[in-house]
């Protein structure tokens, strides 16, 4: 009998998975942790209609899921079908590119079933609640139950049917805060349904969130529901985006540059109404700060893109989390623009919480109990006082003493009063005192003259005498190539040089001598990482943010009366003149009541 050859194997033999496998597969996919969980539980309570979600969790989720919903519940004929895989009352099937709710997938209840213990009591007006329930996969039969509306979908032990999946969560609290971002950003995306999560771990009943539907029309009500979700800081430094281009909608709003984070934890994108993490919309939102912001800092903003759904899909992912337009071009440049012309529009403003930054450095030690002291008088009784001190006061009692009113102090920024350390000028406005920063206010004004020339006049080129050929990847020239007239506005000229190569025959002058080579793979790896590439502008702009460096006052520079009150009407007609070029504020503004309570007068 011949021996059997240890270097041949066998033949895989293939096999029909089955339904349990095949909803734990599906689930490794849908259910990455109970945050998961959560989203698509409360995306199908917001598909139901529902007015009023509650969530509630224990363990970080891992023991305990509920979500209570007031929408329109489902039939309970329906409940099995529901527990079914890829079945769904959100499409037909006919059209994938057409979705108008958050779920079409059918896949979340099976999933759920397949790995924990999963319960639906459901009711529909006019019939009675009915209630359903799978256990790692098997289900049972229906039978009655007790509730007024809506639907109640209940997931205990999470994970108990594919124990191995346990060890890869994280501990409780990390669970349940990735569980509060993910009810947030639903809250933010529905800002006219009432959101409450509560947490029951270890026996107790804490309300960790809790966001009232708001009122009024949407702009309103997305205001005020992001005071409830981002903080009241945010809301009172945030600016309004309303822009639109070729079918494209960008609303939301978006923190003034003195209003920033030093990380990108509060950057929330929204398309249809849904939640999303794209790189490329996040990249958008960085390019339109580029100028205003430092590259340690990021930008605060949320943001809702709407367009027909036909010009998205977001059949891309499982979780849908990302998405993919059909002009991603349009969506980001729609970013951009609208990001900087809310910035400009904002003029000088600074966020208040530079100001309240000011008050906590100067806060006084503690003080005793405050002594009497008598209101304070008006400003004819103070000029009046001050007169009366004046020599030659008395000789004169007929003197009719008129209070000096000067109408720069009702402009913004005030009047000028002092210059301290040859750069810091102290203005007065009507309620308060303003201090800029000289150097960093005129480095800002400066840099905008000098963009607003380069705008007007473009971008001078300097030809190569030889031009420089760039070999590249397959596919990375005609990437280039796509945006040659973009790259030509910036004074870089580009064209084909055959096969996978370009030639570079035009740099911008501004630049000097240029690496092209590096340039273009510089190119390469922002389209990559963002869609777009802003390249050659932040290279340009950082040209122009150096020479205004050096064409502005100098620190330690004595300034005339009128040279100050001039810089200072400059910044009230001067877009982004609150922030220098790095993002830093250029005054800061104390009103009398915060001067007056540093003092203990209040």
């Amino acid at each position: 009998m011949a021996a059997t050859d240890p270097n041949i194997n066998p033949a895989p033999v293939i096999r029909q998975l089955d339904d349990a496998a095949i909803n734990r597969i599906a689930a490794g996919e849908v259910l990455e942790r109970p945050a998961s969980a959560v989203k698509e539980l409360v995306e199908n309570a917001i598909d139901a209609g529902a007015r009023r979600i509650e969530v509630v969790i224990a363990d970080g989720g891992k023991t305990l899921i509920r979500v209570i919903d007031d929408g329109c519940g489902i039939a309970a004929d329906d409940l099995p079908l529901a527990m079914s895989r890829h079945a769904t009352s959100k499409i037909d099937g006919s059209d994938l590119l057409n979705i108008h709710s958050f779920g079409f997938r059918g896949e979340a209840l099976p999933s759920l079933g397949a790995v924990g213990r999963l319960t639906i009591t459901s009711r529909v007006p006019g019939a009675g609640a009915a209630m359903i329930a799978v256990s790692g996969g098997d289900m049972s039969d229906m039978r009655p139950a007790a509730l007024s509306q809506g639907t109640v979908v209940e997931l205990r032990d999470m994970f108990f049917a594919t124990p191995a999946r346990l060890k890869f969560l994280r501990t409780d609290r990390a669970e349940a805060q990735a569980i509060g971002d993910v009810v947030k950003r639903l809250a933010m995306a529905e800002p006219f349904v009432t959101f409450i999560l509560r947490d029951t771990s270890g026996g107790s009943d804490r309300m960790t969130f809790h966001a009232d539907a708001e009122t009024g029309d949407l702009f309103d009500a997305l205001h005020g529901r992001l005071r409830s979700v981002i903080g009241r800081d945010f809301a009172d430094n945030a600016l309004l985006i309303d822009a639109e281009r070729d079918g494209f909608h960008l609303t939301g709003y978006a923190a003034l540059p003195t209003y920033s984070r030093g990380a990108a934890v509060a950057q929330f994108v929204f398309v249809n109404g849904r939640p999303v993490r794209d790189k490329m919309l996040l990249g958008a939102l960085r390019a339109g700060y580029m100028d205003v912001l430092s590259r340690d800092r990021h930008p605060v903003a949320a943001l809702f893109i709407d367009c027909d759904p036909t010009m998205v899909d977001v059949n891309v992912h499982p979780a849908k989390s990302e998405v993919r337009f059909r002009d991603a071009g349009t969506v980001r440049g729609l970013i951009v623009s609208g990001l900087r012309h809310a910035m400009a529009g904002a003029g000088h403003r600074a966020s208040t919480t530079v100001a309240d930054a000011t008050l906590g450095a100067m806060q006084p030690q503690p003080m005793e109990p405050r002594v009497y002291q008598m209101d304070r008088p008006s400003f004819t009784a103070r000029s009046m006082a001050f007169q009366a001190q004046a020599p030659g006061f008395a000789e004169v009692p007929s003197a009719r003493i008129e209070p000096v009113v000067e109408e720069a102090n009702d402009l913004p920024l005030g009047a000028a009063r002092a210059q301290l350390h040859e750069n810091y000028i102290i203005a007065q406005t009507a309620d308060g005192i303003v201090i800029v920063d000289g150097h960093a206010a005129h480095e800002r004004l400066v840099y905008e003259k000098l963009k607003t020339q380069m705008a007007e006049n473009g971008v001078a080129a300097q030809a190569l005498l030889i031009p420089e050929i760039v070999e590249l990847a397959e596919g990375e020239a005609s990437q280039l190539l796509d945006i040659a007239d973009d790259l030509a506005r910036f004074g870089l000229g580009i064209e084909a040089f055959g096969g996978n190569a370009v030639a570079v025959r035009e740099t911008p002058a501004i630049l000097g001598e240029v690496n092209a080579t590096a340039m273009l793979r510089d190119i390469l790896d922002e389209l990559s990482d963002t869609g777009g590439s802003d390249r050659v502008q932040s290279k340009i702009e950082a040209i122009l943010s150096r020479v205004a460096c050096h064409g502005s006052i100098r620190t330690g520079r004595r300034m005339r009366a009128e040279e100050m009150n001039a810089l200072l009407r400059d910044m009230e007609s001067t877009p982004r003149s609150g922030q220098c070029n790095h993002g830093r504020p250029t005054y800061v503004e104390l009103k009398m009541t915060d001067i007056e309570r540093l003092f203990g007068r209040t």
